[in-house]
C-alpha cells in the first residue's frame, strides 16, 4: 500500500510540475502586446514556491549570504520566468517603454560577466508589491517577475548584497 501511495505523490508532482514549463510567454508585455517578435522563441515557467524556497534559502546560506537577504525569501508570494532567444534591442526598448506605462521605476542597472541586469519595481507608498528583473545577454533574454511584500529598504538590501559581488 505504500508503494502505491507513493506512485500515486509522484505522479501528482510530475503532473503540477508538467504545468510549470510552457513555450508561450506568461508576462502582460509579451501576450498583450501587439510587437512583432520576429522569431523569438518562449520558454516559460510558474516557479512552485512550496518545492523552491527551500533550495533557494539553501543555496544562499551555501554562498555565504546575509541572514537579511535570505530572510526576504519568505516574502516572496509568486515568481514567474521567461526566457526568450533571439530577442532584441527593440524588444528591450518596447518592454521599457510598456514598463514605464505601467508605472515601473527603475531602480538599478548591474553590469555582470557582460550581462546587464536591470531591477524594476512597482511601489505603493512604501509597499512594493512587484519586482521584475531583467537580464539581456546578446540575444538572450530573461524576465524574472516576482510578487510579494517588501519594503523600498528589502529590495535596497538586495540589490547591495548583489551588487558588493
Amino acid at each position: 500500500m505504500k508503494i502505491l501511495n507513493n506512485v500515486f505523490l509522484l505522479i501528482c508532482t510530475m503532473f503540477l510540475l508538467q504545468s510549470c514549463v510552457s513555450h508561450r510567454p506568461n508576462m502582460a508585455f509579451f501576450t498583450d502586446s501587439e510587437y512583432d517578435f520576429k522569431g523569438a522563441k518562449f520558454v516559460s515557467m510558474n516557479v512552485p514556491l512550496f518545492l523552491a524556497k527551500p533550495y533557494i534559502k539553501k543555496a544562499l546560506r551555501e554562498d555565504g549570504e546575509d541572514e537579511e537577504v535570505i530572510r526576504l525569501v519568505r516574502k516572496v508570494s509568486k515568481i514567474k520566468i521567461l526566457t526568450v532567444e533571439n530577442g532584441n534591442k527593440d524588444m528591450l526598448k518596447e518592454y521599457a517603454r510598456y514598463l514605464n506605462d505601467n508605472n515601473y521605476e527603475d531602480w538599478a542597472t548591474i553590469k555582470h560577466d557582460g550581462d546587464d541586469v536591470n531591477v524594476r519595481v512597482k511601489q505603493k507608498g512604501n509597499a512594493v508589491k512587484n519586482m521584475l528583473i531583467t537580464v539581456n545577454s546578446d540575444k538572450d533574454l530573461v524576465f524574472v517577475d516576482v510578487k510579494g511584500n517588501f519594503t523600498a529598504d528589502d529590495i535596497s538590501k538586495m540589490i547591495s548584497s548583489v551588487s558588493d559581488k
